[in-house]
């Protein structure tokens, strides 16, 4: 059963739980066909998203890719499809991941002294700007995702801050396409920022 489908709940195999539990290192064919569904469906995907939050860090972002889908086949009950689809939990787990691993650099500055740690402590982002930063690329991440079309008019109306009228003026079409793109704009950046991990 593919992961996107699956309900939210524990599961029925008795040879998962006694796997884990012996801590063998073996995997019984439920947990390697869960493992390869998992991969084929979102592993491409997460990785590329988790290579903008590394800032192209390849090795890294492989790494938060890996420990995701771990996390994911260990803890399948914390995935609850009513709040989203798997792919958004998934890019929630890995910026998660991947913000944890900035505040455990952060926890050990470089040995030095005193005063370049000062001077570190100081040029360090804090963990709100990290988060901060890390929202912001996957908005822009998800904005860059929309349509040309789409894109303008969110342009327009909300960086610009025109009116619906002004942005129609100044896109050279009629104010109705301003509202309906505007609508339909703004129904997938949320379904893009979803999918990203960001509630909207």
């Amino acid at each position: 059963m593919p992961w996107s489908s699956r309900k939210r709940g524990p599961r029925t195999d008795p040879n998962r739980s006694a796997h884990r539990e012996s801590g063998k290192g073996t995997l019984s064919t439920a947990d390697e066909e869960l493992l390869r569904t998992l991969y084929a469906e979102h592993a491409g995907a997460l990785l590329h998203y988790v290579l903008r939050l590394t800032s192209g860090d390849w090795q890294w972002a492989e790494d938060v890719v890996q420990e995701t889908l771990l996390r994911a086949w260990q803890h399948p009950a914390a995935f609850d499809p009513e709040r989203g689809p798997a792919r958004a939990w998934l890019c929630t787990v890995a910026r998660r991941l991947v913000i944890d691993a900035h505040r455990a650099r952060q926890a050990r500055p470089a040995e030095a002294g005193g005063e370049a740690l000062q001077r570190a402590a100081e040029q360090t982002p804090g963990e709100d700007r990290i988060e901060q930063a890390l929202q912001s690329w996957a908005v822009a991440d998800a904005v860059r995702s929309l349509s040309p079309e789409h894109r303008a008019v969110l342009l327009e109306t909300y960086y610009r801050g025109r009116t619906m009228a002004e942005a129609a003026k100044v896109l050279g079409i009629p104010l109705g396409t301003v509202k309906s793109r505007t609508y339909y704009a703004l129904h997938a950046l949320r379904l893009a920022m979803q999918e990203r991990g960001i509630e909207p």
